[in-house]
């Protein structure tokens, strides 16, 4: 029997590495079609001048699966460093080392903060009347008390879905918040005493060449094995072809169509856009399913200074709504890296829709409306702006708005029913995920795959096991 043809539909961290396993498990011939013109997606990495940065902040947790943590050392080398985490929260006013040090919260934290917190602790013992947990804000704040969920979670949770915290879903909660109890937010904390957690637990991982090394390294390797991968190929059309049971893929790119034939397409793009291209194409609830759920796109706004360093932090986060911007990362801090000399450019993290006038702005008066903002809230620049560039994520982040189930399951469910087709990833199946849990969900696709079809039964356990994944900050 001929190996299967699967073609892939995105190049981020699911979709190549679903095609480095194939191939080096020479299960299949793999087609990869990514409209970008480098692999990575959201994930990757790209040039400004003569740094190389990413797509927002971006690390590998120790939490990653040891066989894919084993694979990307194997593929990566020496070039996978293993990084001391070292950020800060702006917090009422106040600086607070994240992850949280017990010290630091007892000599840094806002006495208003500490004193509502432990207020809210106590009722947690005492005796109090249930109420429904069916919401992001009633969750947090049956859980978390008033003081954390007003003062930090939910302008947070403003700023980066832009919706009220009671309009989310409460499975925004369980998907996207790790510490989500105070038994759980006293475990990381306790987590950053020596011996209390191996120290991998306040460490991370991250490529000397950026985040986007990844997956370039997994897009090597299945080269390598025979993988074809073709940049700048937006696919326009996947058509079923009931006669013999495969589909014809199209794709433009450089003002040429290209079309491709596969027994398989394995689709990591949006899954409301999969609904929209699909041929025949579903039927109209279907497609209303599709235009009832929603990502939150994000600006990139990259500040380069004529400076060696801005500061020795590798993030700024800010959960507050005196500034748009939700987190401010350093690449060169992420990697310890001394080039470029008397350079140094910042990633400025805006969630926005495209509706929002800061969709369009133009790149200087995005940098210097970032700039001030910063020295708003005590963080000016400490050298002059050299260059102001501007990435828009179309889709960022999912929103789980309330009854967004409904809708995802009646995607979900019609996707199921395309012969050969799976869906998976962040932006596939509509979940919150980091990039080791896409990871997971390309090895898992790849072992399903026998020479007799793909294994349906369990790709179903393996879902299951993707609806238990939490977003590690």
């Amino acid at each position: 029997m001929s190996e299967p043809h699967v073609v892939i539909l995105g190049a981020g961290p699911a979709g190549v590495g679903a095609a480095h396993k194939l191939t080096q498990d020479e299960k299949a011939r793999v087609t990869v079609l990514e409209r970008r013109s480098a692999v990575g997606g959201n994930a990757g990495s790209l040039e400004i001048g003569d740094q190389r940065v990413d797509y927002g902040s971006h690390r590998l947790h120790p939490a990653c699966d040891p066989e894919i943590l084993r694979d990307i050392s194997a593929l990566l080398g020496q070039e996978l460093l293993e990084r001391p985490r070292h950020g800060r929260i702006r917090l009422r006013g106040r600086w607070i080392h994240f992850p949280l040090k017990p010290v630091d919260l007892a000599l840094r934290l806002d006495p208003g903060f500490a004193v509502g917190t432990m207020i809210d602790v106590a009722r947690r013992v005492l005796p109090r009347r249930e109420v429904p947990e069916d919401t992001f804000a009633s969750v947090l704040r049956a859980r978390l008390g008033a003081t954390i969920c007003d003062q930090f979670y939910f302008p947070y949770a403003r700023k980066i879905w832009g919706l009220e915290p009671s309009a989310l879903s409460a499975i925004q909660a369980h998907r996207r918040v790790a510490a989500n109890s105070f038994g759980k937010l006293l475990r990381k904390i306790l987590g950053q005493l020596p011996g209390v957690k191996p120290v991998g637990f306040r460490h991370f991982y991250y490529p000397t060449e950026g985040y986007g090394a990844i997956s370039e390294a997994y897009a090597a390797e299945a080269t390598r094995h025979g993988a074809d991968i073709r940049l700048g190929a937006t696919v326009t059309a996947l058509e079923h072809d009931a006669a013999n049971g495969t589909w014809r893929v199209t794709a433009e790119g450089a003002g040429q169509a290209l079309e491709v034939v596969a027994d398989h397409v394995w689709s990591t793009i949006p899954i409301t856009l999969l609904a929209r291209i699909t041929r025949p194409a579903p039927h109209e609830g279907v497609l209303e399913a599709a235009s009832s759920i929603r990502f939150r796109s994000m600006l990139l706004v990259y500040l380069t200074l004529g400076t060696d360093r801005f500061s020795e932090y590798d993030a700024h986060y800010f959960p507050g709504e005196e500034i748009g911007i939700t987190r401010l990362s350093e690449t060169k801090n992420y990697a310890a890296l001394k080039t470029p000399v008397g350079r140094t450019t910042l990633c400025a993290e805006l969630p926005c829709s495209p509706d929002d006038e800061w969709w369009e702005m133009e790149p200087r008066e995005l940098g210097e409306r970032v700039a001030r903002g910063m020295a708003d809230v005590g963080l000016p620049l400490s050298a002059p702006l050299e260059a102001v560039h501007v990435e828009r994520l179309r889709f960022a982040y999912p929103i789980y708005e309330i009854g967004y189930e409904r809708h995802f399951h009646a995607l979900d469910e019609w996707a199921s029913t395309l012969p050969g087709v799976l869906t998976f990833g962040r932006q596939g199946l509509f979940a919150h995920d980091n990039t080791h849990h896409a990871l997971a969900m390309a090895y898992a696709a790849a072992a399903c795959l026998k020479p007799g079809g793909f294994d349906q039964a369990r790709w179903a356990d393996y879902r299951r096991v993707f609806e238990t994944h939490v977003v590690e900050d």
